[in-house]
């Protein structure tokens, strides 16, 4: 059972930046692609930023050019570095291993990411 540990939301004002972390417990987790979800109160959970086995980088349009993806294969930990937030960017963050855009492991608790003057 592979579990997953998201930290470092909070409250942030727009324009301000945030670092989120994520420890996975899975063996061989340099083998895994990685990507960060978010979902917003009355939102689906939607996938906003991938990074592939080989650090391949991919991001949804709305974060594009704002977000990093990064990961520390020897660390189990993958990284979401967000510049620039915006009000929309309010959400609840997971991390998961994502097959095309579908999560393959249960869902850790999430981090809470608040955008608020």
């Amino acid at each position: 059972q592979v579990q997953l540990v998201e930290s470092g939301g909070g409250l942030a004002q727009p324009g301000g930046s945030l670092r989120l972390s994520c420890a996975v417990s899975a063996s061989m987790f340099r083998l895994y692609a990685m990507g960060w979800y978010r979902q917003a109160p009355g939102k689906q959970r939607d996938l906003v930023a991938r990074i592939s086995s080989q650090s391949g980088t991919q991001y949804a349009d709305s974060v594009k050019g704002r977000f990093t993806i990064s990961r520390d294969n020897a660390m189990n930990t993958v990284y979401l570095e967000m510049n620039d937030l915006k009000p929309e960017d309010t959400a609840v963050y997971y991390c998961n291993s994502p097959r095309g855009d579908n999560p393959i492991w249960a869902w850790g608790q999430g981090t809470q990411v608040t955008v608020s003057s």
